[in-house]
Order: structure tokens, then C-alpha cells, then sequence
């Protein structure tokens, strides 16, 4: 890995993890991990600019089809790659599908870039990992194979005790919090060649006392009242939290937004 680098260019390609939720902004957008790394990086590079493809809910194969050829086409100094989790997830899911759509993705993004980023997904502890847990490490099995094939780098959240803890998580228990995604974007930064700004962001937050019974039912209802039975009716009907919607960041512009 390089130190002291120079880059030009980002573009984020992706699902809700790199659009940025739960990292909620004041005026109702999200920030996230991709766009603290991008005002990181502009903040070292006059000209700077940025593109973020990722759009909430999409399998590998909407990736694939929407996103992979519009960040090629970009030719920027840095791809960032995340997919597949999404499909993991689903009650039915074709694993050597989705293996095969992830090489795809990486033999067209490969070339079309100086970077290649490619990540193994954090997951929150619990019993929701424990169940998806042979199908996550199969698709990160296949992650570190493809980047020891293309010269992509891994940045290796899956193994960071940090990230798996509960309090890392927002409250839909799928996306991570502000401080989470801020952890994210130190652990890429770094992955990059950049001067380390937190060495201690794999490090786990000091311990403390777990809630008690009612305070776990409760949140419990919650979480199944405002996202798990959505969630359900969603993939029933055939329908995504992103269909209709668009990309966040496009085009490949000069970077502008909130800082680091």
C-alpha cells in the first residue's frame, strides 16, 4: 500500500450502505461514510471531485446494470465497490449468482480506474449475523479472491470489533450510525495510503450496562412495528426502498458538501 497519496477523483458505487444511511443530516438527507472520505480527501486536492451511484435496497445485479458502467465510464482515480450484502439477506439467495455478478462488476471496474476499493461489510452481533453468517463470509471469500486477481485493495470491516457492536447500529438494525459511518471512512482513508487521523478506530467503545428486560421488549416492538414488517411486505410484493429513486451524487463534480 502507498503512503502520502494523491487522488483526484472518487466514485461510490453501492446500496444504502455507501448512500449513507442512517447517517442523518438536518435537513433529512444522508451523509455517510463515502462523502466524509470525499470532503477528506478535497480537503487535501484543489479540484476534487466526487460522484456516489448508491441507491438504497439494490441487489448485486441492479448494481451491475445501473451503477458499474456509469462509474467506468467516469474513469476516476478511486472506485469504491460494495454489494451483494442485500441479496444475502434475501430468504432465497443464489450465491453463485451473485458471485458471478461481483466478478463481473470487478473485471469492468478494474480496468476503468487507478483504484479498486472493495470492502467486507460490517455486521451487527446478533442473531440476524449468526443466521446470514455462511452466506456473508462466502460472498467476502470471494471479495478477497477477486481483489488478489484485479489489484483491488480490501478494506476489512468485518473483522473490526468496533463495528459489531449493537450501539454502532442505528435503530432499523441494518445501517450504522454517524459514528459508525465515520469509522468507515477513517478505515478507507487509511486503506488508501492516507496518514492515519484515528489508529484506534477498529478499538471497541468502553462497556456498558445492557438494558434491561423491558427496555430490549420495547425496542424489540419498535423495530418490528417501523421496520421489520415493512421490511416483510417489501420483499412480498416485490418492491425496494430505492425503486424511483435517484443516485445522490450522479455526476462527477467538484466536491461540496458537508466536512470531515
Amino acid at each position: 500500500m502507498q503512503t502520502n497519496a494523491t487522488y483526484t477523483s472518487l466514485v461510490a458505487v453501492g446500496d444504502s450502505f455507501t448512500e449513507g444511511m442512517s447517517d442523518l443530516l438536518p435537513d433529512g438527507s444522508y451523509r455517510g461514510w463515502a462523502d466524509l472520505l470525499a470532503a477528506r480527501m478535497a480537503a487535501r486536492t484543489p479540484g476534487f471531485r466526487y460522484a456516489n451511484l448508491a441507491i438504497r435496497g439494490k441487489l448485486i445485479g441492479q448494481i451491475v446494470a445501473e451503477q458499474v458502467d456509469v462509474a467506468a465510464a467516469m474513469q476516476p482515480d478511486v472506485i469504491t465497490l460494495v454489494g451483494g450484502l442485500n441479496d444475502t439477506l434475501r430468504p432465497q439467495c443464489d450465491m453463485g449468482r451473485v458471485r458471478g455478478l461481483l466478478e463481473e462488476a470487478v473485471e469492468r471496474l478494474a480496468p476503468a480506474c487507478k483504484q479498486l476499493v472493495l470492502m467486507r461489510s460490517p455486521g451487527r452481533q446478533g442473531p440476524v449475523l449468526e443466521r446470514f453468517r455462511p452466506r456473508m463470509e462466502e460472498l467476502f471469500t470471494c471479495v478477497d479472491d477477486l481483489a488478489s486477481r484485479h489489484g483491488a485493495l480490501v478494506v476489512d470491516l468485518y473483522g473490526a470489533p468496533s463495528l459489531g457492536d449493537p450501539r454502532m447500529w442505528d435503530v432499523d438494525r441494518l445501517h450504522l450510525t454517524g459514528e459508525g459511518h465515520r469509522r468507515v471512512a477513517e478505515a478507507v482513508w487509511q486503506t488508501l495510503g492516507y496518514e492515519a487521523q484515528d489508529t484506534e478506530w477498529r478499538t471497541p467503545m468502553p462497556p456498558s450496562a445492557p438494558p434491561g428486560w423491558v427496555a430490549r421488549r420495547t425496542a424489540d416492538a419498535r423495530f418490528a412495528r417501523q421496520y421489520l414488517l415493512p421490511w416483510i411486505g417489501r420483499r412480498l410484493t416485490g418492491r425496494s426502498s430505492g425503486d424511483g429513486r435517484p443516485a445522490k451524487r450522479p455526476e462527477l463534480l467538484p466536491y461540496e458538501g458537508p466536512g470531515a
